[in-house]
């Protein structure tokens, strides 16, 4: 290869066929090396396509069976091939540290070893189909806000025992490619950091693959010789790519040997090849089975649904429940994932609302009362840029600003709404960012006072074809009189089913855990007025609930896919008992968090964050603190019940075998995620979680059923890392045994000896 062909393996172009997706390498004609296209994203294939819309990854998550995750990724995969797609850029397996982080739904979960087996099973799902997968974002890339400036503190044992085994689980389950991260970790970029890059990541663990930039993430041409193979960044709109002209300068004059270039090119070329892209694999690609990945995309929802409440068994419906109100924005508009980068046009989605209507049947009386608000009317903005209705349409590549002021009514909350499919637009009001999204929908709240205030408005086109955006504003009035609308329907029916929702998105964090746009006071309100209310949650992480108490049931369901209304109407009468469980713990407040208190904790001040929390993340830390969650760790509830007996431990293989028997008490069959803890060695002076995570089941049973489960703990689940050798070491001595249905719940308990071999 000549030096220019090489160069134009590490640096991002513009692909000519615009086919929407992230990423183009222009491959080398000359040679028969085709073209590499890159595309998002963790819940389906994002191009200027139709594809299938999958429920978010933590809902894949709390399904917690890897052979979901695993059909979830023949999905993804077969419809990237299918798409003319050869990477995915995906999965994301961060851990959950902090509940308001914006991007919470698209990773799996605060705990290590789920999100191990989750990234680990879906990474050989989508390769199956010849896809070459990418994990994402290495490393500690934990939060939105200041993601690019932020410089993470964060101890060796904490990010070997919490944030790498989920990457290293992705490397052994044989990754094609790995995008580093936004952010800093102890004081060097994720893409220029030669301790996590070449250090830990290609000589520790031996990663064959090749290392690409998050999008504009590269900060110098030296990072290349740091482990980074790949500058990514939206082509056209970075005036001076590191890993283009100035790479070459720096090659041409000795600066950086062309070794590293070489190592690079032959790191993409490798998997181009064992994928098969070098033997014709491009040109035979398999025709979309949209009717295939729906089932799978409604198996996951139905399996990760999450029951939290269910007094006096207000759940699941019945014909008794014939006269029902379906009050919500989500109920008739399906919130079917999250924004950003993992934003996917499904081929269909069905409302919540329809869905209900059919299951109920005939004899039953449906009622709708949208109860908010989110769409609104245009922008009342003086001297617009803006059409009647809100939108603005540019052709692709262009951008536009524009500044204007707005008269506001009276004193309030306003949402502002923003749509940029496509696209990526944002509001700013006086000076501070309201809303902003890319490829997606995005809703914010601000209170501002009565008068004339300063706007401004963006709006870019991101993907290779012409998009109209729409800016919207829903104004206080609006939000009580739906508000008093859904309260006075909730009052003439005998069940009212309030669908919540949020609109989490990359790019920022939330303010806070409450639900937005009122929608808290709303089911207050309704509940109030019927005290049989039962609420459906369409949100992305955990949240805190002041209306708990009022109401009768709650059922998470988080983002649920395409076929999400489907999987939701099966739940809520009983066609499908829920058996998701959490894999991030609610908290009561947004207060009693592990990162609370503490801006330096997050979300970081002048761009240094530590996290003193250590080790202990997520139930680690309620365990260690007594604090009382909202719902725990490993949380959920059923339509049927479960009990634990005849606790055995066997060390087995440097590991040990857990057996129990687990009986099905209730009338109907159903599933239950047994769950086994070990807790802390007495020798080890190292910090350690009071008891963690060690092994887990999803096991299926018919009513009255008893079975003997056995539950396999690897050894390395017994070890922990220790700061003084730089090394992994088995904690020995006598260690506990917890085996229940939540972190919180765990009726069995013995102790068993656990030596070096």
């Amino acid at each position: 290869m000549t030096l220019d062909e090489k160069l134009s393996f590490v640096s991002a172009q513009v692909d000519p066929k615009g086919l929407g997706e992230a990423g183009y390498i222009p491959g080398v004609p000359r040679l028969g090396i085709p073209e590499l296209r890159l595309t998002d994203g963790p819940a389906g294939v994002r191009v200027n396509h139709h594809a299938t819309a999958l429920p978010a990854p933590v809902t894949l998550a709390s399904t917690w069976d890897p052979r979901l995750a695993r059909d979830y990724g023949q999905v993804i995969g077969r419809d990237g091939r299918a798409l003319d797609q050869d990477v995915q850029l995906a999965p994301m397996t961060n851990i959950i540290r902090v509940p308001q982080g914006g991007r919470n739904f698209e990773t799996f979960s605060e705990d290590p070893l789920v999100s191990s087996h989750m990234v680990a099973n879906e990474i050989t799902g989508i390769q199956s189909q010849g896809l070459i997968a990418t994990v994402k974002h290495y490393a500690e890339n934990n939060q939105e806000d200041d993601r690019m400036g932020v410089d993470v503190n964060v101890d060796a044992q904490t990010m070997h025992e919490i944030e790498l085994p989920a990457f290293q689980a992705a490397v052994q389950a044989g990754v094609g490619a790995l995008m580093c991260s936004y952010n800093s970790v102890n004081g060097k970029h994720g893409c220029g950091n030669d301790d996590l890059l070449n250090g830990i990541l290609k000589t520790q663990w031996a990663f064959r693959g090749w290392v690409m930039s998050d999008w504009g993430a590269t900060h110098a041409t030296t990072d290349l010789v740091a482990g980074l193979d790949q500058d990514m960044f939206t082509a056209g709109l970075q005036p001076d790519p590191y890993f283009q002209g100035a790479l070459k300068q720096a090659i041409t004059d000795g600066s950086i040997p062309v070794a590293a270039l070489d190592d690079a090119v032959a790191r993409i070329l490798g998997q181009m090849e064992r994928f098969g892209l070098l033997d014709g694999a491009a040109e035979h690609r398999p025709a979309r089975d949209p009717k295939g990945g729906a089932k799978v995309a409604q198996r996951v929802a139905e399996s990760g649904a999450v029951l939290l409440k269910n007094a006096g068994g207000a759940l699941p419906l019945t014909a008794s429940d014939n006269r029902i109100a379906i009050i919500g924005p989500s109920a008739k508009t399906p919130k079917v994932g999250g924004g950003g980068s993992s934003s996917v046009t499904p081929d269909a989605a069905t409302s919540p609302l329809d869905a209900i209507t059919r299951r109920a049947g005939a004899r039953a009386s449906i009622t709708y009362a949208a109860g908010g608000d989110t769409t609104g009317v245009a922008l009342p903005l003086a001297d617009s840029p803006l059409g009647s209705d809100g939108t603005l349409t540019l052709p692709a590549g262009a951008y536009k600003t524009a500044r204007s002021t707005i008269t506001v009514p009276a004193t309030g909350d306003y949402i502002f709404t923003v749509n940029a499919p496509g696209s990526y637009g944002s509001v700013t009001v006086d000076g501070a960012k309201v809303a902003d999204t890319a490829y997606g929908t995005v809703s914010a709240s601000a209170h501002l006072t009565a008068g004339t205030h300063t706007i401004d408005l963006f709006a870019t086109v991101l993907q290779g074809a012409p998009a109209t955006l729409r800016f919207t504003w829903v104004t206080p009035d609006m939000v009580t009189a739906a508000r008093n609308q859904a309260v006075a329907v909730a009052k003439k029916v005998r069940t009212p089913i309030v669908f919540a929702y949020d609109d989490l998105t990359e790019g920022t964090d939330r303010t806070g855990l409450s639900l937005p746009f009122s929608q808290d006071e709303l089911i207050s309100a309704v509940a109030d007025a019927n005290p049989n209310t039962i609420v459906v949650l369409n949100t992305g992480s955990s949240i805190t609930m002041p209306w708990l108490s009022k109401v009768k049931a709650v059922l998470d369901t988080y983002y649920p896919g395409e076929n999400g209304a489907e999987a939701t109407a099966r739940l809520l009468y009983g066609d499908v008992n829920p058996s998701g469980k959490l894999t991030q713990t609610f908290p009561t407040s947004a207060s009693a968090t592990p990162v609370a208190g503490d801006p330096k904790a997050y979300p970081g001040v002048d761009h240094q964050e530590t996290y003193k929390e250590g080790i202990f993340v997520g139930y680690r830390w309620y365990d260690k603190t007594g604090t009382t969650p909202l719902f725990p760790f490993g949380y959920g509830l059923s339509y049927t019940s479960f009990a634990y007996g005849d606790l055995r431990v066997r060390a087995s293989h440097g590991g040990l075998t857990v057996s129990f028997t687990l009986k099905n008490t209730g009338h109907r069959d159903g599933q239950e995620v047994a769950q086994v803890y070990v807790g802390a060695g007495p020798n080890v002076t190292e910090p350690q979680a009071v008891r963690k995570l060690a092994g887990y089941e999803k096991v299926f049973l018919h009513a009255g059923q008893t079975r003997t489960v056995s539950v396999r703990v690897d050894a390395q689940q017994l070890r922990y890392w220790d700061t003084r050798t730089g090394s992994w070491r088995m904690a020995t001595g006598t260690r506990g045994v917890w085996v229940g249905g939540s972190s919180r719940d765990l009726p069995l308990h013995a102790a068993t000896a656990v030596s070096a071999r």
